[in-house]
């Protein structure tokens, strides 16, 4: 793959060869790869930084067994559990929203499947954000198609779900629902008419091809958000110990340059790890990236808003404000 000769006037056509050869590209070549995917950065997304804040709203006693995550029926991780996060906790953070401009008031809920009553109470209260004029994502395990309207119809434009992993690699990480059964919700939101968050996690001992198949199956899917994680081993999770050696600032900037050039119309967002890996290196990571969080990742923490606003201005760009 030429890397040396970028054409914004056309999208590039990685094959899964290309794709792969962009993850072994050598880092005495990471600055030609960095300018190549910022080619397509400043084309779709101009020198605009997109901040989001995450709202943990029902915290752990979740019955799947994802095996990097905290809220797992098999994680022994101290964390906070809740049905309802406190409602006062939830509006604070959607007017921390409207306030400070963000883009948007990201809502994580821990669990599978939720009965059609508690559906009813969130739709209320997005009802509630909405009036705020706060743009809204919410994090909801799978949605029957009754559900998913329900919440459309109560405001709500925008759904995660992360397909995580390669196909071939997921049963490695979760064996209570399986990848197929990702992308099929995914199919069924699009279907109603939602925009799509859709990343996954690096780190979890996957190999450079399932990276690979993970984003070739994200540009099948065309979501409007690509979030990558770079995995936070929680203690008291089957990861706890993993191998974090892999994650070098060089190898995780090659990863976001892929989901840049795979998907380059998509908001390509550095999410959890970032203050880790990246540490020093923001303006080569925003170079590529145009979506960050600020203020914590669900149970892990993050750099809070004023020093996210300074990093994005330090390292010459500025952060798109888009809530009313």
């Amino acid at each position: 793959m030429n890397i040396t000769t970028p054409d914004a006037s056309t999208d590039p056509q990685l094959s899964r060869e290309d794709a792969l050869a962009v993850l072994n590209t050598p880092d005495e070549s990471l600055e030609e790869l960095v300018s190549f995917a910022e080619t397509y950065r400043r084309k779709y997304k101009g020198n605009h930084v997109s901040i989001h804040i995450l709202t943990n709203a029902r915290s752990g006693n979740c019955s799947q067994d994802c095996a990097y995550c905290a809220q797992s029926c098999r994680s022994k991780a101290d964390i906070n559990k809740y049905k309802w996060v406190e409602d006062e906790k939830l509006y604070e953070d959607n007017d921390f929203v409207k306030e400070h401009h963000l883009s948007r008031h990201c809502i994580g809920l821990s669990g599978m499947k939720f009965t059609d009553e508690e559906i009813e109470i969130l739709a209320e209260k997005i009802r509630k954000m909405k009036a705020d004029g706060t743009h809204l994502c919410c994090s909801i395990g799978f949605l029957t198609e009754h559900q998913a309207k329900v919440l459309k119809d109560a405001g709500l434009d925008r759904i995660n779900h992360n397909l995580n992993s390669s196909r071939n690699y997921y049963p490695n990480i979760c064996s209570t629902h399986t990848f197929d059964q990702r992308v099929a919700n995914i199919r069924m939101l699009q279907g109603l008419g939602y925009e799509i968050c859709s990343g996954g996690i690096i780190g979890m001992g996957e190999s450079k091809e399932d990276v690979v198949d993970m984003l070739l199956e994200l540009r099948e899917i065309q979501p409007e958000a690509l979030p990558i994680n770079f995995l936070l081993p929680i203690p008291g999770t089957p990861l706890e110990h993993a191998d974090m050696s892999v994650l070098s600032t060089a190898y995780c900037m090659k990863v976001l340059c892929l989901a840049r050039l795979l998907v380059p119309k998509a908001d390509i967002r550095c999410a959890a790890g970032r203050e880790v890996y990246f540490k020093g290196e923001e303006k080569m990571l925003l170079r590529v990236v145009d979506s960050i969080f600020a203020s914590g990742y669900l149970t892990a923490g993050g750099q809070g808003i004023k020093d996210t606003i300074q990093t994005i201005e330090d390292a010459g760009f500025t952060y798109e404000i888009e809530s009313a």
